[in-house]
């Protein structure tokens, strides 16, 4: 089968490789989509990252490079390893990508226990490949009624869907979230599910109005045209918001998090940081905010199914791209690194299946 596969920064490939089967307690899946994720361009541009370099395999998976990229995928079930009886045969589902010691699958926190790392990254093969076997502890169903493009942004809503959670916001709550690319516009559409206003500050003019016309923020901003605190406090009273959401990893936009939130308010890391920001922590001090991290999921793709499957979340305005394998790198990685305003979330067929819609 086709895969792509990465070797080094600046080197992925498009490989012919031995397709793989089921073993017991695996589900072998056709893969349907693949989103391109934040952190496929980081390791592509700054990589090895989460890819475990030739010559030092993962303690947990025991690959190396190269590596079949891909971790937001869905597709459809090909075959049922032995011990596996409760799916079926072209069955809808979709994956959440863990590379986690067994005896930790069960932990309320998993996400961050020693070692841990994700399919299509660490290695269990990855959705830019035409199929996949994953073990069946984490592949979850969905309802036919959900296409299978859609239920490819199944996996970072669940980022975005845990975020929501760690922030430990409420119906009624005020919400500032500080960049809507994919997991900006994605957590706003959780938070909107759940009840919350929410604002939005954003440079891109294309990703501010579609934030807007997709319904998941009620305020868009640009902060090189407004001053983005103050329309915050115009809209809360003077208060401010009660809950921001750090989704740019820029030094500003943390800054800035710090004074729209109100006292005693949260703040929420969802961004990956490539450098050490400098902000003014005596803020954070005189207001008594709480600044959380948060990282992947953990018991959350149930949740998170549900707010797809009960239409609370309406994923489609998110996809504004697909595309073919062979064009993984021209129109995929290249136009969400160089022209990344253009764009929100491009999904690939490994097999070139559903191009033509």
């Amino acid at each position: 089968m086709r895969a792509a596969r990465f070797y080094e920064n600046h080197d992925i490939r498009i490989d012919e490789i031995e397709a793989p089967t089921a073993g017991p307690g695996d589900v072998l899946i056709d893969v349907a989509w693949c989103g391109i994720c934040g952190t496929d361009l980081h390791e592509y541009l700054d990589g090895p990252i989460f890819v475990p370099p030739a010559g030092h395999p993962h303690p947990i998976s025991g690959e190396e490079a190269p590596v079949t990229l891909g971790h937001e995928m869905s597709g459809t079930v090909a075959a049922l390893g032995e011990g596996v009886d409760d799916l079926e045969v072209g069955q809808k589902v979709v994956v959440e990508p863990y590379i986690i010691r067994e005896e930790n699958e069960g932990d309320q926190n998993y996400q961050l226990s020693p070692d841990m790392n994700f399919i299509g990254l660490g290695g269990g093969g990855g959705g830019l490949g035409e199929q996949i076997a994953v073990k069946r502890h984490w592949v979850h169903p969905v309802a036919d009624s959900v296409e299978l493009d859609e239920a490819a942004l199944i996996e970072p809503l669940s980022v975005a869907h845990h975020a929501f959670v760690r922030s430990g916001a409420g119906a009624g709550d005020v919400a500032i979230i500080g960049g809507a690319g994919p997991i900006g516009v994605l957590t706003a559409a959780v938070l909107k599910a759940e009840g919350l206003t929410v604002i939005v500050s954003e440079l891109s003019e294309l990703r501010r109005q579609k934030a807007l016309d997709a319904g998941v923020a009620d305020h868009a901003f640009s902060p090189r045209e407004v001053d983005v605190v103050e329309k915050v406090k115009e809209l809360t009273g003077g208060r401010g918001a009660d809950v921001g959401f750090e989704c740019s990893s820029v030094d500003v936009v943390l800054d800035m998090l710090l004074d729209a939130v109100r006292p005693a308010g949260v703040i929420v890391n969802v961004s990956i940081w490539g450098h050490e920001p400098k902000v003014a922590l005596h803020k954070l001090v005189m207001k008594e905010i709480d600044l959380r991290g948060t990282i992947g999921y953990s018991h959350d793709h149930p949740a998170t199914i549900r707010l797809v499957e009960e239409g609370k979340v309406d994923l489609r305005p998110f996809i504004t791209g697909k595309i073919g394998l062979e064009h993984l790198i021209d129109e995929g990685f290249d136009t969400l690194i160089n022209h990344n305003e253009t764009a929100v979330k491009i999904l690939v067929s490994p097999t070139g299946k559903g191009l033509e819609e």
